[in-house]
């Protein structure tokens, strides 16, 4: 089922197709920087997508050239000096994960073309799964511009890259291309241009065909780890199970195996 739910001239537009749901940055004017109104609505996209049940996957991408060239600083600077942080809705989920409130817990695709930058790279970082289209670019370029990254890139890029490879790219500005964002594990999969959205739709689609309580457990047992050690996650690992066994899903999973059919999860 398709359900498009905002005006085609909102910074930020999402259509549910099925059990995902799909948030587009829609500035392409102003090449998707991301000013106050956009990045409360891009908020508020995600905070749609942990509450809703029927929901199990979101997929981020952008319309017009550009994913997207960060924050529009003319626009949100004086906010952020005000309120010291990103100005993220108390209550809503914020999807760079910097300030204090609700985490997701469900997972997010994002599929990048033309000029990622700053912001843009911060989002793929606390995302799931990045895929780029092949001739895009990236570049955290704050340095440049007599800042530092403050959404999640100094964490996250030396975690995901190795310290030489992030220090190569946080402290020069440099940009690089999809080929080396793969290299350096910032993307998964590098795919041409027209079917760039086409393919994070279908893993999307592929990971919400599975058992959503154990897509989630998976995942937060993998986040727990990141954040907390091993140790913590090896600690919540016979909790979750034992709860993913009281499930419906699971027993629904057993009687798929035993009657060769594909199961049907319910999230329950």
């Amino acid at each position: 089922m398709t359900e498009k739910q905002t005006n085609p001239e909102s910074p930020i537009k999402t259509e549910k197709r099925g059990h995902v749901l799909l948030i587009g940055f829609n500035r392409p004017a102003e090449r998707n920087a991301m000013n106050h109104e956009m990045l409360i609505q891009f908020s508020d996209a995600y905070t749609r997508l942990e509450r809703e049940d029927d929901l199990r996957v979101g997929v981020v991408y952008a319309e017009g050239k550009h994913f997207s060239l960060g924050l529009d600083l003319p626009d949100i600077a004086g906010v952020i000096k005000t309120e010291r942080r990103l100005p993220i809705p108390e209550g809503n989920i914020d999807p760079f994960d910097v300030t204090p409130g609700a985490r997701r817990t469900k997972p997010v695709i994002v599929a990048v073309h033309g000029c990622c930058f700053t912001l843009g790279i911060e989002l793929c970082l606390a995302a799931d799964i990045r895929l780029a289209a092949t001739r895009t670019r990236f570049a955290q370029l704050e340095v440049q511009r007599g800042l530092m990254p403050f959404g999640g890139a100094t964490m996250r890029m030396p975690a995901a890259f190795g310290w030489g490879n992030a220090m190569r790219y946080l402290l020069t500005g440099d940009d690089f291309d999809a080929n080396e964002a793969l290299r350096l594990g910032l993307v998964q999969e590098v795919v041409e241009k027209p079917r760039l959205l086409d393919r994070a739709v279908e893993l999307a689609e592929r990971i919400a065909e599975q058992a959503p309580l154990a897509v989630y457990a998976t995942r937060a047992s993998a986040v727990k780890a990141r954040n907390q050690g091993d140790e913590a996650a090896v600690d919540g690992l016979l909790p979750a199970v034992l709860d993913l066994l009281e499930a419906e899903d699971f027993a629904e999973g057993e009687r798929s195996f035993v009657e060769k059919r594909k199961a049907r999860f319910q999230g329950k």
